[in-house]
């Protein structure tokens, strides 16, 4: 029995062979997939230590730009502080300069008015035709610097923005009207037409400040011509309105055309006197239109003329009222007149110029002074010709209100003075007084008093 068992067994080995060989192809196959499996586990590996090498890279990269962008941003914010501490102590200096250019203007402009009223007296007196035309020499040299100081602080008023638009519904055709008027005589004696055409418009703007702008404007197309004539021409474009100003004048070559805004810039044109303008009047029409947001266009041709047109909003509404003109009057003979100067020259020379025209006056430095008059007997005078600015920052208006309450004199009243301030405009406004600058022109100061005595 146990033979077959013997001759069995080796039957067994070539089977075990057999099972080797497919255990080795096996083990052979799994050994390959583990290898493909490793191979390709090494290159995940690898792109994932390429990707995160990347983004290392790419950290730095953000990191360096993040830096960069920072210090930019200081460098910024130091520049924004600088410009803003710039931009302070330039409105600071610009601040200065205005209440400087302002008070300067007080002091510049008394002497002046001084002057011009000693030399008014003076060519009523002037015995010959000769002296009457020293005196007029004289005189149009003290309107020169006069009109440069306005000029200045006009100027410096726009720069730092004190001048503020009152806007509000104009009827162009009484503003265009009043300076046709104004005009008409110095258009006269150079032999020019002036013509206006100016349809029934109402526009929103300040017109204060619009009838200095046409008024700098006709001066000048009128200066600078010597043949034919000037218009001023308004006419609606839609819902705007376009007042030109032309003239026939020498014209404004090509290259002088983006310069005559500039302050000083005179050019090579001579005026009707011969000299060339201080070259300042364009510069406030520009400065002016732009604070009331109108804008301004200049066509010329050399040897033709030049048109300056300013284009405005039309106003939706008709204005309160027509604008009316004070009558003229002329009776000074007699008339009482008080009036309160500090300044001695100015107050010699205004008692002198009231004097020659018939009227009696009676001059006092300040309240003080007319107390102690009231005293002796002071009768109430037929108008008071008061200076605003006193000594000792006293007030011209104490001594309105002294009287109004003490005498119950309710007194026409001339208030003079320097300053073109809005707040000393409002006070004269609510005190009745009528408000004239100086340096005070006789002929508008007669003119004044005539009315107020009618």
């Amino acid at each position: 029995m146990n033979r077959p068992t013997l001759w069995m067994e080796p039957a067994a080995e070539p089977q075990t062979v057999e099972s080797l060989n497919r255990r080795v192809a096996k083990l052979e196959r799994i050994n390959a997939a583990l290898m493909a499996h490793v191979e390709r586990t090494m290159d995940q590996q690898g792109g994932a230590y390429s990707l995160f090498q990347t983004a290392i890279m790419l950290e730095g990269r953000v990191r360096a730009r993040t830096e960069e962008l920072t210090a930019l941003m200081h460098s910024l914010e130091r520049s924004n502080e600088a410009m803003q501490a710039a931009k302070e102590e330039a409105e600071t200096a610009n601040r200065s300069k205005t209440r400087f250019l302002a008070a300067a203007s007080h002091d510049l402009l008394q002497p002046l008015n001084a002057a011009r009223l000693s030399l008014s007296a003076l060519t009523d007196l002037a015995p010959g035709p000769e002296a009457k035309a020293v005196a007029r020499q004289v005189e149009r040299g003290l309107e020169t610097i006069e009109d440069l100081i306005k000029a200045l602080i006009d100027i410096s008023k726009l720069d730092a923005g004190i001048v503020r638009p009152v806007v509000k519904p104009v009827r162009l055709a009484d503003l265009v009207a009043g300076i046709e008027a104004s005009f008409r005589p110095f258009a006269e004696r150079k032999e020019l037409r002036l013509v206006t055409r100016c349809a029934d418009l109402v526009v929103e703007t300040d017109g204060v400040l619009l009838q200095r702008i046409l008024q700098n404007l006709v001066s000048n197309a009128i200066r600078y011509t010597e043949r034919g004539g000037v218009l001023i021409a308004a006419r609606r474009r839609d819902k705007l309105c376009r007042i030109d100003v032309v003239d026939t004048g020498c014209g404004i070559p090509e290259n002088e055309r983006a310069l005559v805004f500039e302050e000083f810039f005179r050019g090579g044109r001579e005026g009707d006197d011969g000299g060339v303008g201080l070259g300042l009047g364009l510069s406030i029409v520009q400065r002016t239109a732009s604070t009331l947001g109108h804008a301004i266009a200049l066509h010329s041709r050399t040897g033709h003329g030049t048109r300056l047109s300013l284009t405005l909003p039309l106003a939706s509404q008709r204005p309160d009222a027509r604008v009316t003109l004070a009558p003229l009057a002329t009776a000074l003979t007699g008339a009482r007149v008080l009036a309160i100067e500090n300044d001695a020259s100015t107050a010699e020379a205004l008692q002198r110029l009231l004097r020659s025209w018939d009227a009696e006056v009676q001059v006092f430095r300040d309240l003080a002074g007319v107390v102690a008059a009231l005293g002796a007997g002071l009768a109430r005078p037929d108008v008071m010709v008061i200076d605003y600015h006193l000594d000792n920052g006293a007030c011209g208006l104490d001594v309105v209100d002294y009287l109004r309450r003490d005498r119950g004199w309710v007194t026409p009243v001339i208030l003079t003075t320097a300053d073109h301030g809005a707040d000393i405009a409002a006070r004269a406004q609510a005190t009745g007084a009528e408000l004239v600058h100086k340096p005070i022109k006789p002929a508008q100061l007669r003119s004044l008093l005539a009315y107020m005595l009618a």
